[in-house]
């Protein structure tokens, strides 16, 4: 598989971003519209009826500001996921929110947790740590902007703030590098030139037989006898004034 067919634009990488975007804006619209308040279908750890946050708690928010903080990222992230490891996609989403909703759940304060924020803490640590993990050129270096860009997501790990679940965003930063460890990808080959090849030789090589033994480039060669020019070109070094000197 070539590095092109693998890295490639294709429909999921527009169709899963759109799919995460509308769905929790719908779910929003809806408690508006019908002014409704979903936010006890959120985690609340250690209770039977709080483990069905574990599925629900993404798709809720809290207020529009919490909606659009978190749609953004959540767009960037999947895209990224999606383009980069297309073959790990659907199962980094869908166990990332397993998961990670299921280890909230189990250190959580007693209180409602919701919100995507979970979820693309397991999008931005997966993506780092497999890059890093993988050595592959272009995926280290998305790793390097994932940082560039979210680094400061790291803060929110820590209880810094009163109203924002950092246990949901620990809960996915563990989950990400943890299933960056466990999850298999199938990357391409880093391209080698011809002459990286172990089967190259340099006597082969149209390349190289236009230089002689000492590095000389050929002018002449491949012309016969006949279509020799009748004329020579001798190159003149200058001496520098260092050399003269001497």
């Amino acid at each position: 598989m070539t590095e092109e067919r693998h890295f490639e634009f294709t429909t999921q990488v527009v169709l899963i971003p759109m799919l995460a975007i509308l769905s929790i804006w719908t779910v929003f619209w809806f408690e508006v519209k019908f002014h409704v308040n979903l936010n006890d279908y959120g985690i609340y750890p250690r209770t039977f009826k709080g483990l069905r946050g574990v599925l629900f708690s993404p798709f809720l928010h809290g207020s529009l500001e919490h909606l659009y903080n978190n749609s953004l990222p959540l767009v960037i992230l999947s895209g990224a996921l999606a383009y980069f490891y297309r073959n790990a996609t659907l199962k980094v989403l869908l166990l990332g929110i397993l998961l990670s909703g299921f280890l909230t759940w189990c250190i959580g304060r007693s209180s409602y947790h919701i919100g995507a924020s979970g979820l693309i803490y397991v999008l931005a640590s997966f993506i780092f740590f497999k890059g890093i993990f993988t050595k592959h050129y272009r995926l280290v270096a998305l790793s390097l902007l994932v940082v560039f860009i979210y680094g400061g997501l790291l803060w929110y790990i820590l209880p810094l703030e009163e109203g924002i679940s950092w246990e949901g965003h620990l809960s996915g930063f563990l989950t990400g590098l943890a299933l960056a460890l466990t999850i298999r990808t199938y990357l391409p080959p880093v391209p080698k030139y011809s002459w990286e090849q172990d089967e190259f030789l340099e006597d082969d090589d149209d390349f190289m037989k236009q230089f002689d033994e000492e590095g000389n480039f050929i002018e002449n060669r491949g012309l016969s006898e006949e279509n020799q020019p009748d004329f020579q070109i001798k190159y003149h070094y200058k001496k520098s004034g260092r050399e003269k000197s001497d």
